[in-house]
């Protein structure tokens, strides 16, 4: 999620899962409290991205907002969810939340702590999925009415750099929650910062494009949304 090193599957992405039959009550709110530490590092990680990436933001037809939103993302590189992040400034970063993969990120005191308090993370099990207790629901009991999320539809990083077909994850989200904005973003270039299998970033020049947001439409079927989402990231490329 933040770091070079961090595997493929240290971020998750909404899958394909069965529809959840009810809808589970949002879960209240709960307000940040971390320390002055786990502030200080967010910032300090932040900077890093910024630098290492040298990443510029673009927002078209959009303006930065605490509002609640889903931030979704083509998926090139380990840095991605933290490149977002902190693009984000840090009154919007602070209700916003990546999505993260639980067996990856419970491993060891250093990745726990990075996810749970400094990135405030949302940690999904993969391993035991059920219907009743889907990702979705967590995900939205978790955001609660007021944290945004940063989630992956493609599922994976993408090897060549195209945007592949997106998963089912980002339509029950929508469906579920058809009020909150769910803002494309494009990432450009971060592959050949950390290319795939490198350790350390090349300093090269990319760019984070927010889009305008979108809403699942009344009536639109889960492809026709799928693809129109897809092409609203592909829409953002330079």
């Amino acid at each position: 999620m933040a770091l070079a090193a961090f595997e493929d599957t240290a971020m998750l992405s909404p899958a394909d899962i069965p529809e959840p039959a009810a809808q589970a009550p949002p879960r209240p709110d709960s307000s940040s409290a971390r320390s002055p530490v786990c502030r200080a590092a967010g910032l300090g990680l932040a900077a890093l991205a910024r630098v290492l990436a040298g990443a510029s933001v673009r927002w078209i037809a959009s303006q930065p907002d605490t509002c609640q939103r889903i931030y979704f993302a083509n998926h090139t590189s380990h840095l991605d969810a933290l490149v977002i992040w902190s693009s984000l400034p840090q009154a919007v970063r602070e209700v916003t939340r990546p999505v993260a993969a639980k067996d990856y990120w419970s491993r060891g005191i250093v990745r726990r702590w990075l996810a749970t308090e400094v990135f405030d993370a949302i940690l999904i099990d993969r391993t035991d999925i059920k219907v009743h207790q889907s990702p979705v629901d967590l995900m939205l009991r978790e955001a609660g009415s007021t944290h945004s999320l940063i989630v992956f539809p493609e599922g994976s990083r993408s090897v060549t750099g195209e945007v592949g077909e997106f998963k089912s994850g980002l339509y029950y989200l929508a469906k579920k929650r058809p009020e909150i904005e769910l803002v494309p973003v494009h990432i450009d270039n971060l592959n050949r910062v950390l290319p795939r299998g490198e350790f350390l970033p090349v300093p090269l020049l990319s760019c984070i494009s927010f889009g305008p947001p979108l809403w699942l439409e009344r009536g639109e079927a889960k492809l026709d949304f799928l693809a129109r989402a897809r092409r609203a990231v592909m829409a953002l490329k330079e």
